[in-house]
């Protein structure tokens, strides 16, 4: 199932190493706790009930979101707007707490996105940004996370670029993607 993926410019290339400058982006985001897996799904689940239609769109599209416990909530969300997903779906964090985040497809502005029922979701408008990306395929239990980071931050090095924040997780296929297929990558923002 193709998705769309945010657009960017690709300033240096090393192998699985890449910097990029992104546009300003539209994200919808939420901060859940637990450890990074268990976070990573129940964030991923509130942003796809958001998606799905837990939103005061203005589109007369019925929400697919699933059966919600309350009733009172659930007549003003079926007037909500369906849109699209996108990917990748990224994860940063630590110490417990977590910010999952969904790109929002390009089409849409801030003022455009219907608001979130879920008072948990929040729509941010993101700056322009240059990033060092390592790709890599396959799992992404914590111990690769570890390792991959070390390889981000050391090649960040290398090539004489400064972080100017922490690494996020980007996952791009869904969950029955055989693990070997798995495109992940890991980012951090650099100074340009």
């Amino acid at each position: 199932m193709a998705v769309e993926e945010p657009k960017y410019n690709i300033v240096r290339a090393d192998g699985d190493f890449e910097v990029r400058d992104y546009p300003d982006l539209v994200v919808a985001q939420v901060e859940v706790g637990g450890d990074r897996q268990a976070a990573s799904n129940e964030g991923f689940r509130i942003l796809a009930g958001y998606i799905f239609g837990g939103n005061a769109g203005d589109s007369r599209i019925a929400m697919t979101a699933p059966v919600s416990q309350a009733p009172a909530n659930a007549q003003s969300r079926a007037q909500g707007s369906r849109i699209a997903m996108t990917a990748p779906v990224t994860l940063e964090g630590g110490a417990g707490r977590w910010t999952v985040q969904f790109t929002m497809p390009s089409k849409y502005t801030m003022a455009e996105l219907p608001a979130p029922n879920d008072k948990r979701v929040q729509l941010r408008s993101l700056p322009p940004v240059r990033m060092a990306v390592l790709k890599f395929s396959g799992l992404t239990g914590d111990a690769r996370v570890a390792q991959q980071t070390e390889r981000l931050e050391a090649l960040v090095r290398e090539h004489n670029l400064t972080a100017t924040g922490k690494p996020s997780l980007a996952r791009y296929d869904p969950p029955w993607t055989p693990w070997f297929m798995r495109r992940n990558e890991l980012m951090v923002p650099v100074s340009p």
